[in-house]
């Protein structure tokens, strides 16, 4: 299989690190979504990355839906639940990190891609303010814990740290370490994974 993305994209690295924690063999494609010439909507007609290139030539796209389907293809390093409250409480905190990175993602583009006279600062800050809330609620499901849910690392583990590293990439100015320290040792304990060493944005 091949995985259409971008070296930067948290989304992607979430795809690529559980492709590696799953053993599974693939050809990374990297492409520009925003370059005029992108040939992204041929895979995805919605022109977003991740996508996986199936061996039928079918097409998935959309990270989590990318991820579960991973996760089914080998027991090697379960990432998911099967069944029940466990599997939703993964998949919840799959949604707060992904919470977190639309709206951290979507102030960027407000700041990059429109002049500063037409930026508006009351939808900056309403966009911050998900970002401050998502990383609080993060801090607090994952108390003195060592891993977001249940006792070794999960698909909610790898999708945190996945937001956390994007933050300290694009917003360094954003201090989550200090505030929330916790988060800091969960982040330094996945980030010295091989996974995770071999996709750090850039």
């Amino acid at each position: 299989m091949k995985l259409i993305g971008s070296t930067t994209s948290p989304y992607v690295r979430k795809v690529r690190i559980v492709l590696a924690e799953k053993k599974i063999d693939y050809v990374f494609l990297l492409e520009n979504v925003w370059a005029s010439d992108t040939k992204i909507q041929e895979s995805n007609p919605i022109g977003k990355v991740p996508c996986l290139l199936m061996e039928d030539g079918g097409a998935m796209f959309d990270s989590r839906v990318i991820v579960e389907y991973l996760d089914t293809l080998t027991p090697v390093g379960k990432l998911i639940p099967a069944l029940g409250r466990e599997r939703a409480e993964v998949k919840c905190w799959e949604a707060l990190a992904d919470g977190v990175l639309d709206a951290a993602i979507l102030v960027r583009l407000e700041k990059t891609l429109r002049p500063e006279a037409q930026q508006s600062a009351e939808w900056i800050e309403r966009q911050m303010n998900k970002v401050n809330a998502g990383l609080k609620a993060m801090s607090a499901g994952l108390g003195e814990t060592a891993f977001c849910s249940g006792n070794h690392m999960t698909l909610a583990d790898i999708s945190v740290v996945c937001a956390l590293d994007w933050l300290n990439f694009r917003f360094p100015d954003i201090d989550w370490r200090t505030e929330f320290p916790n988060l800091g040792k969960l982040f330094d304990k996945l980030s010295e994974r091989q996974s995770f060493k071999d996709t750090v944005p850039g």
